[in-house]
């Protein structure tokens, strides 16, 4: 890559009693980069994605992030409000579960234009019209935008939530399984849709998922995760079509024999 990384992690250790979390782990994100960290339950991926979004401190080690303007910040050194901030600008996360995300008495457009509200935007018809837009473009029909979402399908939800996460265009996304516990049919819609979403607005984004499968068909690189050591890292077809470390070989073997 000859870009500079937009997000780094260095040294970072996190440790729950005496269960190592995370182990000295070592991690770059390029602009435009889809990075998919896979592993078992427990492997320590989700506590990676929190602490790389500043969500959990680290016991050691630091975050790195480069905004628009070059400027690099220490993200656990960021005052609470402006990190909060960047989560409602430059960053945004898609929950497995979208009710985490979305106001569930709040309609479906009230839930995408309360983040462009959260920006400054204050004309209530361009507001409307930025989440109509979205809306069609997560391909929920415009009829639906005064619906309350807990009339929606768990399918519709996720498209819902990432509608409400992609209207500000923020550069980086964290994706915690976000096709997990959808029916296989609406799976495969969905991942079409972050899929096609995140290559025409060139947006960077940190994927935590257990599936192999959805791993290669989205992710530019990969990171395989055991026991809070990140074990094999490189390209995603490289590293799943030819795995070197013996914990990625039965991964991927696992899928093949599944």
């Amino acid at each position: 890559m000859t870009d500079p990384a937009l997000l780094s992690g260095r040294g970072l250790v996190v440790a729950f009693g005496a269960i190592p979390a995370l182990a000295d782990v070592e991690v770059d994100l390029w602009p435009g980069e889809m990075l998919a960290i896979v592993g078992e339950s427990g492997s320590g991926k989700t506590t990676l994605l929190n602490v790389l979004s500043g969500r959990l401190k680290p016991d050691r080690g630091s975050v790195w992030y480069r905004d628009p303007g070059d400027r690099v910040h220490d993200v656990h050194a960021m005052p609470a409000p402006l990190l909060r901030t960047l989560h409602r600008s430059d960053w945004g996360f898609v929950h497995q579960d979208p009710r985490q995300n979305l106001r569930m008495t709040v309609s479906a457009g009230g839930n995408v234009g309360e983040r462009l509200m959260a920006q400054g935007a204050r004309h209530y018809g361009d507001i409307r019209a930025a989440a109509l837009d979205w809306l069609g473009q997560v391909e929920i029909d415009a009829g639906r935008i005064d619906d309350l979402p807990r009339a929606f399908s768990g399918g519709m939800l996720q498209r819902l939530q990432i509608a409400r996460t992609l209207v500000t265009h923020p550069r980086l996304v964290f994706m915690d399984e976000p096709t997990g516990g959808l029916d296989v049919s609406v799976q495969a819609r969905l991942l079409d849709l972050i899929r096609s979403l995140v290559a025409r607005l060139g947006i960077a984004v940190v994927l935590v998922t257990h599936d192999i499968a959805v791993a290669r068909l989205l992710a530019h690189r990969i990171a395989v995760m055991q026991r809070g050591r990140i074990v094999e890292t490189g390209l995603t077809d490289q590293v799943l079509d030819d795995p070197q470390h013996p914990y990625t070989q039965l991964l991927v073997s696992s899928v093949l024999s599944a």
